[in-house]
């Protein structure tokens, strides 16, 4: 919840007495990079267990529609690699944003309509990568979790 809120600071940011540079960074990571951050450890912490509780509410409230197209609990190859970057290109582009900004086609002014589309795009990638990815996600922060390779 703490990172979707970040983007409320970036008014105080801007009107702070810091160099415009720090300004410009601390913005966009309040921007683009906290909310992702927070989603990713969100989906850590809830694990399949909390995806699947959170999902059931939803699937509750529009029916049919998440049923058919909830995320299946394991995917083909090719799902799985479009879904991992689908994960990955929202972290990295709000990771990268403070420090190239000025290369991103149409970025000034439309700030807010990118870290939207960056967090629509990672909500989606943990739908595309499926149920089994939550498991993995979840052992990062789970100490004695152990990978096994098939």
């Amino acid at each position: 919840m703490l990172g979707f809120a970040a983007p409320v600071l970036v008014p105080v940011v801007t009107a702070s007495g810091l160099p415009a540079s720090w300004k410009t960074a601390l913005s966009g990571l309040l921007m683009v990079g906290i909310p992702e951050l927070g989603m990713v450890a969100a989906a850590a912490i809830l694990g399949k267990d909390g995806f699947a509780f959170l999902t059931g509410g939803i699937k509750r409230r529009l029916g049919a529609f998440f049923a058919q197209h909830g995320p299946a609990e394991q995917v083909s190859a090719t799902r799985y690699k479009i879904g991992l970057v689908m994960f990955l290109v929202p972290i990295l582009i709000g990771w990268a944003t403070p420090y190239l900004s000025h290369h991103i086609p149409l970025y000034d002014g439309n700030e807010i309509a990118y870290a939207i589309g960056g967090d629509v795009v990672l909500l989606s990638s943990l739908f595309v990568l499926g149920g089994e990815f939550w498991d993995k996600l979840r052992s990062l922060f789970v100490h004695g979790a152990r990978a096994e390779f098939a």
